[in-house]
């Protein structure tokens, strides 16, 4: 499951927490709301998006975004002169009269024609539900800074807005890459070479123990290898069918599902859930009438995130227990309006197919018969389970992560076993080379290896149409993540549980597909910079990937060491 939202893109770490704002005064005319996402620019000519809904104002050398909530929230984007980033920062914070505790800073590498960007956490107390950071980037002399003041559950409820801004946040006169109209280059022995280099590099500098990648392309498996340990501590390797948790890719597997039986004529994207499944409810009888079958799994009807009922009773729950829950719930955002990701409603998307699938049996029971029969089996992928007994014998990866000083240790399963009740959004066990089947699936428009047809086109395409935006050139689809903005289209999904990150994706027309799992929360750092690495070396995009996760590596020791200061153990009696 996905239990991670980034506040800016732009941002290594963003810390939640702020002091009581305090208002801007501004000296300019009266600001302008954004009707749609509309491109600007600050005086000095840095480019930016400010999001539908936003209003902005520029006093000055401060440009001012606002969320449409009167909460105080808001988002500067200010053209600094300064001799360092530091400076610039301190400066910024000054326009807007706010002086934050500094926790740490941290830099990126460059990129986006930035030569230098260098970010910002903050001290903050828990109990003031705000978030803050800040962000210097510099291109020649000049800096722009970035900061972020924010209501807590806005950073959650807008952060695809916010992602737009930071996605096309440039300066003056550069031109953004784009690989559109490149064919992409053949995997051969050197390039594979440069991408279980990385990987292997990789592993070690954000200390994973494990990890298993695969690519496929034209059709064949071109790697499928694993690279240190199952379990910390012990000789068993990692390969190709190594089992490990995939968290949310588990979603698109279950949407599959759905599709086969829009494929058969047993359901239909764009009934009424309530029809289908009459004991499915929302928050209000308004709201569930207006649910469709496709609403379910889209993360795009404003139900928000509510997964507290998992995380802290996830062992007390039933599948039965989770779709009554769904009874309490209601919308923050309109439909289509923002991306809101929700566990419970993907899981109540599985459980309901299931009892199409297989009228009268109990939720889970009914899910799991037809994930076996109409995915599993069918593309032949033998090592994909919910049976977590099962899982957790013979070749099969174990979680790790950090204890309180920053050692590796073997994690426990409670919390990754409390998702069982919701096993939809986030419970299959899975191996790269049985992920590696269903991408070859996808690339192949419903095909099989053998030429025969799995499901139709019609309906599995389906589930790549935009259902809401969650970026610039992104979209959601039916839990899949649909990504334009570098000129060619990626189709992907990530998978984060206790220990467990993982990535899978493909380029449809370049006919390529991988695959990441990993066994520690590190790992989840390793995703970008590998399907990154991945781009450079089709396309001859520019090398950014290495630098970025060597980057990446110094920032999180960094930024784990700020914030272990702040944490008293033994805690108080």
């Amino acid at each position: 499951m996905r239990i991670v939202a980034t506040l800016l893109s732009l941002a290594v770490v963003v810390a939640l927490g702020l002091a009581c704002p305090t208002a801007v005064q501004a000296q300019s005319p009266t600001p302008a709301q954004a009707a749609a996402d509309a491109p600007a620019t600050t005086p000095r000519g840095t480019s930016f998006i400010v999001p539908a809904g936003w209003t902005h104002r520029t006093d000055g050398t401060v440009v001012l975004l606002t969320p449409p909530e009167a909460d105080g929230s808001r988002v500067a984007i200010v053209d600094a002169t300064a001799d360092t980033p530091d400076a610039a920062v301190s400066a910024a914070w000054a326009a807007l009269k706010l002086s934050p505790k500094f926790l740490v800073a941290t830099d990126g590498a460059p990129r986006d024609g930035w030569e230098q960007r260098r970010f910002y956490a903050y001290d903050v107390p828990e109990n003031a539900k705000r978030a803050i950071s800040a962000a210097a980037l510099r291109k020649g002399t000049q800096w722009t800074v970035v900061l972020a003041d924010v209501d807590q559950a806005l950073a959650e409820r807008r952060a695809s807005q916010m992602a737009k801004i930071s996605q096309r946040l440039q300066p003056a006169g550069h031109v953004r890459e784009n690989f559109a109209g490149r064919t992409a280059h053949k995997f051969d022995a050197a390039r594979l070479k440069q991408v279980t280099d990385f990987i292997d590099t990789m592993r070690r500098d954000f200390e994973v123990p494990g990890v298993a990648i695969g690519i496929v392309q034209d059709g064949k498996v071109v790697l499928s290898q694993g690279f240190g340990v199952r379990t910390q501590g012990k000789p068993a390797k990692v390969d190709g069918d190594t089992r490990f948790m995939i968290a949310s890719n588990t979603k698109p597997l279950a949407t599959l599902m759905l599709a086969k039986l829009v494929d058969a004529g047993k359901l239909a994207w764009n009934a009424r859930a309530v029809d289908v499944y009459p004991a499915f409810r929302l928050g209000s009888a308004e709201t569930t009438d207006k649910v469709l079958v496709k609403h379910l799994i889209c993360a795009c009807t404003g139900v928000p995130r509510q997964d507290y009922e998992w995380l802290f009773e996830g062992e007390k729950q039933t599948p039965a227990t989770v779709m009554t829950t769904l009874g309490i719930m209601q919308p923050t955002s309109g439909f289509g309006e923002l991306f809101q990701y929700s566990n419970p409603m993907a899981a109540a998307a599985g459980y309901i197919g299931g009892q199409i699938a297989y009228p009268g049996t109990e939720l889970g029971e009914g899910f799991d018969r037809a994930m076996d029969t109409l995915v599993f089996q069918p593309l032949g992928m033998r090592n994909t389970t919910f049976d977590y007994d099962h899982a957790q014998t013979g070749n099969f990866s174990a979680p790790h992560g950090y204890d309180i000083d920053r050692r590796v240790q073997l994690m426990d399963m409670g919390l990754n076993n409390t998702v069982r009740a919701s096993r939809p959004a986030g419970a299959a066990w899975s191996t790269v080379n049985d992920l590696l089947r269903y991408v070859q699936m996808e690339i192949d428009k419903g095909l099989l290896p053998d030429g025969t047809r799995y499901i139709g086109e019609a309906a599995l395409l389906q589930r790549r149409e935009p259902q809401v935006a969650v970026g610039a050139d992104r979209h959601y689809g039916m839990a899949l993540m649909v990504d334009r903005s570098d000129g060619v289209t990626i189709v992907d999904h990530g998978g984060d549980m206790g220990g467990f990150h993982s990535n899978m994706m493909w380029w449809p027309e370049a006919r390529v597909g991988a695959v990441i799992l990993t066994n520690a929360d590190e790992g989840v750092f390793m995703r970008g910079p590998f399907k990154r690495r991945l781009m450079e070396l089709m396309f001859d995009g520019e090398p950014q990937a290495v630098a970025a996760a060597a980057a990446t590596a110094k920032a999180n020791r960094a930024a784990f060491a700020a914030q272990r200061k702040l944490l008293q153990w033994p805690a108080d009696a």
